[in-house]
């Protein structure tokens, strides 16, 4: 039988039921206690005469998110599962080499870098920035400001790791790979002590609900087992997280779409 939190994450990926939609739907039932507990955070418990009510309260936006990239999954391929796992749509704008090096855009871009990410008339620039900017729109960024400043520190911790793995494939891959392998479960340990310490590991890397840090770490440590596929041996409970990311319905269905499978990892081919 199809549980209650299924129907909801079915709804949310945007699959319609009963003439629902994913952004507009207003379902009916009886949950027990712990599925209350464990709503995704985009939805909202509404109280009604006939009963308890969930309202989804994500928010749709009307004019489209729009991400101008290079044809890699790079920096964008976080925003890309968040935004996939959020139920929503976007348009990719691919630039090619030849086009960044030569075209108008490169001086339009404020730090002359991208992605570059569009919500309606907000532009942003700066990959990370991006990623808060949809935590806070869909409500990825903890329950309260302490909450926040956890998961800022923890964003910053592994952009320091996706460094370290940026610098290898585009400045010392051949000579520097086998080394970086060596060191890596040094770096590995830090994110498996934070997730012991947090539900003993069975939840996310902060708190009992999704952030938009969960999307950049998961997406890390994909690339991190495509370097070295035994990687994670040594620590289950990362092992046990990447496996419950990759389950989400959401997520799942992004990660195995064409679009994903075909983009390439990184620009120079490296992996």
């Amino acid at each position: 039988m199809v549980s209650f939190l299924q129907k909801l994450q079915t709804l949310q990926c945007g699959q319609k039921r009963k003439g629902w939609t994913h952004i507009q739907c207003i379902k009916q039932a009886n949950p027990r206690t712990k599925d209350v507990d464990n709503i995704p955070s985009t939805w909202r418990a509404v109280s009604h005469p006939s009963g308890l009510k969930l309202r989804y309260a994500g928010k749709k936006c009307l004019t489209g998110f729009i991400i101008t990239y290079f044809n890699v999954r790079g920096r964008c391929a976080a925003m890309r599962m968040l935004l996939a796992d959020q139920g929503q749509t976007w348009k990719e704008v691919v630039v090619s080499m030849d086009e960044w090096s030569s075209g108008p855009l490169k001086s339009t871009c404020v730090f002359g870098q991208l992605p570059k990410f569009e919500d309606g008339d907000l532009v942003l620039y700066q990959s990370n920035a991006i990623l808060r900017h949809l935590g806070r729109k869909f409500s990825l960024y903890g329950k309260d400001h302490r909450d926040a400043a956890i998961i800022d520190m923890l964003c910053d911790g592994v952009e320091d790791m996706r460094m370290k793995y940026v610098t290898l494939i585009y400045t010392n891959y051949e000579n520097g790979k086998a080394n970086f392998i060596k060191e890596l479960p040094s770096w590995l340990r830090c994110f498996e002590k934070v997730l012991e310490k947090n539900g003993k590991g069975s939840e996310f890397i902060h708190g009992n609900q999704i952030s938009f840090v969960d999307y950049s770490l998961f997406d890390v440590l994909l690339n991190l087992r495509l370097l070295d596929p035994s990687c994670l041996k040594e620590f289950p409970l990362l092992s046990g997280y990447v496996e419950r990311m990759q389950s989400r319905p959401g997520l799942k269905s992004h990660l195995e779409s064409k679009e994903f499978l075909q983009r390439p990892v990184n620009g120079n081919g490296k992996q």
